[in-house]
């Protein structure tokens, strides 16, 4: 396979990913973490770091707004059910 078709292979399944965890906002972070061993919190940082190494400049605030189709106080008022409770993050 092509690197060219395999990068727009991975674009699109990404893509997908984020698709499914925003039509799915009634799991929540910390469930994804304790099972999978990440989040949507660390897809955002892993985001913010691959445009930093592209040399862009990413808030954090931005990254988690386009992993999370909102910004991240939105969707934590609007879907995050319970008291936040502390995850180490995935790198």
């Amino acid at each position: 396979m092509e690197e060219n078709m395999r990068i727009e292979l991975e674009a699109a399944a990404f893509r997908r990913l984020i698709e499914h965890l925003r039509e799915r906002n009634d799991v929540q972070n910390i469930d994804l973490m304790e099972l999978a061993g990440f989040c949507r919190n660390c897809l955002a940082n892993w985001y913010q770091e691959a445009a930093a190494a592209k040399g862009l400049s990413l808030s954090k605030e931005k990254s988690r707004e386009i992993i999370y189709g909102m910004p991240y106080e939105t969707w934590k008022a609007t879907f995050q059910k319970g008291p936040p409770r502390p995850h180490k993050h995935s790198s």
